[in-house]
């Protein structure tokens, strides 16, 4: 199975980091880093207010892991030791449907382009497409043990994901044909996260690489500069052409990386 980052499930701990830069190919692009803690747990619904309410997935330990909005309105996620994907309404009912081929690890899930929801099986070196009935469909990745790890949509209308131990960034249509999978430069750089941004390029995690990068819908791959003291694991799009990362090695930080 893929890295897991270090105390991502209890243990309050705070760092507070002093600002730092990294060098892409092409420009420069500052890197921020801000205090947070490793304390919350996946599973729990927390409203605007603040207030949290814990629901209990049927499935005993079945350790959920990505959690991603569906087209139907619902909220799905996957179970990773559960081996099932989990579909939970706003109103707190949760419904679980197995997964065919048994120990597959699912982890990251994401809404596909096509309605339906797309999820990684690091355990089983596929991708896996659940219709919003629980109708699920697995496709092979042609490189063996790749432990593909997070997934998205992306802005060609592909679905994207990372293939952590592949040291690749993968591309799937929403037929199922895997129709690229692109080498990063670093090597053993472990791709993690990975988000479409508001430039229009994806844009993901290298934990082991210890730094962003960016790949095109063409497949060109943007390295920047690395920090080894960063070990940056998921990612998102912040506003005004940002990119906003966990780092839980490094005590608990949230980092904040500016397109350039």
């Amino acid at each position: 199975m893929g890295h897991h980052p270090h105390g991502a499930c209890g243990g309050r701990r705070t760092k507070r980091c002093s600002p730092c830069a990294t060098t892409s190919s092409q420009s420069q692009a500052a890197t921020t880093f801000r205090p947070t803690n490793t304390g919350g747990c996946l599973g729990s619904n927390i409203p605007v207010s603040g207030s949290q309410a814990r629901i209990v997935i049927p499935t005993a330990h079945s350790l959920p892991n990505g959690i991603a909005s569906g087209s139907d309105g619902n909220l799905w996620f996957t179970e990773q030791t559960g081996n099932k994907i989990g579909r939970i309404t706003s109103a707190g009912t949760i419904t679980e449907f197995s997964i065919p081929t048994a120990n597959v690890s699912p982890s990251g899930i994401a809404p596909g382009p096509d309605g339906n929801l797309w999820f990684t099986e690091v355990g089983h070196n596929r991708i896996g497409r659940i219709t919003t009935a629980g109708v699920t469909t697995e496709f092979p990745i042609p490189t063996s043990n790749s432990s593909p790890w997070a997934i998205t949509t992306g802005p060609d209308g592909n679905v994207w994901f990372t293939e952590q131990t592949g040291n690749k960034i993968g591309r799937i249509t929403t037929a199922g044909v895997i129709t690229g999978e692109f080498v990063i430069s670093t090597a053993g750089s472990s791709p993690v996260g990975i988000v479409t941004g508001a430039d229009g390029n994806l844009w993901f995690t290298e934990s082991r690489g210890h730094r962003i990068a960016r790949i095109s819908s063409t497949g060109a791959i943007t390295e920047s500069g690395a920090k080894q003291s960063v070990e940056p694991f998921g990612i998102a799009a912040g506003p005004a052409g940002t990119m906003w990362f966990t780092d839980p090695e490094l005590g608990g930080a949230i980092g904040e990386f500016r397109i350039p």
